[in-house]
């Protein structure tokens, strides 16, 4: 199969072809032009015609629309329009491909080869190793030979934000804290310069992590600290970039337990662990040249005889006391313990990623993870690194306001929820966690809306998104310029 961008024309309703689609349309003599102009209106943006046996080498050729040839980036929407455009494209161009059972696509780079990639191998991508009838494997190549290195790149990149859709939509019962380790210590396992520990219970407990364990002890699942360094700057000792991951493999919300309606997807509350372990395999294969430390406190969250009671009192690593509210509440106990443990590496930055607050969602839905920053540098690298990713960030506040909601507490120094119950629960989140970091460039990401995909990015099937992987890699890439420049 073949898959040809086709833009939206200015003026005259002809078609306007990319390069590769002028010299695909000479090859066939002009047929493609004129079959298109035959079926009716020009291609809107996003809309595919897909045409048989016009050559023997592509029996089948989807072309897609790519709305207007000069689109770039949209200072309303905050992202490339671009580059979304040709993701979009790609993705319904390949689908079509998919339907119809044929095994191998090549891919029109369409101006931006690395996008195309992205379309390509993200919108394929599809959970099914646990049914007996699967849909047809196709693999996408670059057709022509003008872009494969951006194109190799696109391919990296998505690679890693589908390793992160493959553990967030994997059931609670394959992926437990132990087998999420041992994945993502298999994915490394190829690179020289990366080190994996998977930290067990009693290494937990010599780290005096006890909000952590209050979580983990109503699961009969054993915790694990994951810990991971990738050695990527040419100097070991360079100041490493520290991401901290929310992992917990299933969330009933404990003795606070959540309504059963949807429960199930609360299998991919470990979203921010596996958002920043696939961004760390993404910037091996990449060799991107810093070093990354990541760090995922790995649990369930059960209600059992032993769980956490509404009430109770547990002490982190840094000594603050916590009152816990609502065991629902659990991510930002993991994260107090790491978070922690992330000052004892001399950080550039701290990034942390969870799925952290239902409130999130309500706020921002799935437009854009919201971003809560002590450093305007920080915040700075993440925008423009999602303006390029599509995948993008919105600011939130960290006022003392919302801190003064969880530090206002009865028994102890902070509770886990704001004293306003559901008012700002986003930013009472962040407050909260803001008590455990005293890091200068310190980013909170709340995940919890983007999680999962119905059908609002075009080039996602509906299910867990992975995102903001690719968002990640990108501020990754871009801080290790930083530092080379």
């Amino acid at each position: 199969g073949l898959v040809l961008g086709v833009y939206s024309s200015e003026k005259d309703g002809a078609a306007q072809f990319t390069s590769a689609g002028d010299a695909f349309d000479r090859l066939v003599s002009g047929k493609l032009r004129a079959l298109l102009s035959l079926c009716g209106p020009p291609l809107k943006k996003g809309k595919t015609r897909i045409f048989h046996g016009l050559h023997q080498d592509f029996p089948s050729v989807a072309v897609v629309g790519l709305g207007k040839k000069n689109a770039g980036i949209n200072e309303q929407e905050n992202w490339n329009e671009g580059k979304e455009n040709i993701r979009t494209a790609v993705a319904v161009g390949c689908r079509q491909i998919q339907d119809l059972e044929i095994p191998c696509v090549e891919v029109d780079p369409c101006g931006d080869a690395q996008a195309a990639a992205e379309g390509a191998v993200l919108g394929l991508h599809e959970y099914n190793e646990l049914k007996q009838k699967k849909k047809p494997v196709v693999t996408p190549q670059l057709h022509g030979s003008a872009e494969s290195e951006a194109w190799q790149k696109g391919v990296i990149y998505a690679e890693g934000q589908n390793l992160a859709r493959y553990l967030m939509e994997a059931p609670a019962n394959y992926i437990t804290p132990i087998k999420f380790a041992e994945h993502i210590e298999q994915k490394l396992r190829s690179f020289s310069n990366v080190k994996v520990h998977i930290r067990q219970e009693s290494w937990i407990t010599t780290q005096e992590m006890g909000a952590f364990l209050s979580v983990a002890k109503g699961s009969a699942e054993p915790p694990i600290f994951l810990e991971i360094h990738y050695l990527g700057s040419a100097n070991t000792d360079d100041s490493p970039l520290v991401f901290v991951g929310k992992g917990v493999t299933f969330d009933s919300g404990g003795i606070s337990l959540k309504p059963s309606s949807g429960m199930d997807a609360m299998r991919a509350d470990m979203g921010g662990a596996a958002t920043v372990c696939s961004a760390i395999v993404t910037a091996a294969a990449l060799n991107l040249p810093l070093n990354i430390i990541g760090l995922a406190p790995l649990c369930e969250n059960m209600p059992s005889g032993k769980a956490n009671k509404p009430g109770d009192v547990v002490r982190a690593k840094n000594g603050k006391t916590i009152q816990v509210d609502n065991t629902d509440a659990e991510g930002r106990l993991l994260l107090a313990d790491a978070l922690c443990y992330a000052h004892n590496f001399n950080a550039r930055a701290i990034v942390n990623a969870a799925t952290l607050t239902g409130a999130m969602d309500v706020a921002l839905g799935s437009a854009a993870t919201g971003v809560f920053t002590n450093s305007s540098w920080l915040w700075t690298h993440l925008y423009e690194a999602s303006i390029l990713t599509g995948d993008r960030v919105w600011r939130m506040p960290l006022f003392e306001h919302y801190t003064k909601q969880v530090t206002d507490c009865p028994l102890a120094d902070v509770s886990n929820i704001g004293k306003y119950s559901r008012a700002g629960g986003a930013c009472t989140a962040a407050a909260f966690l803001k008590e455990f970091v005293t890091a200068s460039h310190w980013a909170h990401l709340d995940i919890a809306g983007v999680m999962s995909n119905k059908d609002e990015v075009p080039y996602l099937q509906k299910g867990m998104a992975g995102r903001p992987t690719r968002t990640l890699v990108e501020f990754a890439a871009r801080l290790s310029q930083d530092s080379h420049n």
